[in-house]
């Protein structure tokens, strides 16, 4: 019965080590993901519906698959419509400014 504590109390000693090895996560405003302000999901939507005008397919065949800000008033979406790539320019207010196809 003496032997079976001395193990589980090693074999708690060896965890308390093991857990001190562990770096503490990055704060959030350190994680890459933070770092790039991606479009509101209505901008996108946005965007999803003119790539589908401008790619003559259904508007639930159309995903946005990236986006990014590009300055204070504006958001680039990368868009697939059906396997067509496209990219749309939006702005805060939601006015579509350009929707290109992607070679």
């Amino acid at each position: 019965m003496m032997r079976s504590r001395n193990l589980f109390v090693a074999a708690g000693v060896g965890l308390a080590v093991l857990g001190g090895c562990q770096s503490a996560p990055p704060k959030p405003e350190e994680m890459a993901r933070t770092s790039l302000q991606t479009a509101p999901a209505d901008l996108q939507l946005i965007c999803a519906n003119a790539a589908a005008g401008t790619a003559k397919v259904d508007s639930s065949k159309v995903l946005p698959t990236s986006s990014r800000q590009l300055d204070a008033a504006s958001y680039s979406v990368d868009l697939d419509a059906g396997g067509r790539k496209f990219n749309c320019i939006v702005d805060n207010n939601g006015s579509v400014k350009s929707v290109q196809p992607v070679a």
